[in-house]
């Protein structure tokens, strides 16, 4: 059970496919176009059932509850140790044109 007035995330179908443009790539245009809104949630519900969110800035949505508390999941790929060394080189080299400039 999800209580009203937790932060929550509901997806909306804005477009069936059915009503998707025809100038988007045929794969595309087989699933529906959706959004995922973050709101306060309106009253007592389910995750999987049709609920009615308050947005931050107040506004009202209606959609299937997918996730409480939702957080962001994207990243910036794998690690990349050269960007280490080119920060460390970068501030030496930064350095010593500060040391040139005082000289100057």
């Amino acid at each position: 059970m999800v209580k009203k007035g937790q932060w929550v995330k509901v997806e909306k179908i804005l477009l069936k496919p059915e009503e998707r443009t025809a100038k988007i790539p045929d794969e595309t245009k087989k699933v529906p176009y959706v959004i995922h809104i973050c709101g306060f949630l309106e009253k007592d519900s389910e995750i999987g059932s049709e609920v009615k969110i308050i947005s931050r800035i107040g506004r009202e949505h209606i959609g299937k509850l997918i996730e409480v508390n939702p957080t962001f999941k994207h990243n910036f790929g794998e690690f990349v140790p050269e960007l280490v060394n080119i920060n460390i080189e970068l501030k030496r080299e930064i350095d010593e044109i500060k040391n040139i400039e005082q000289r100057g």
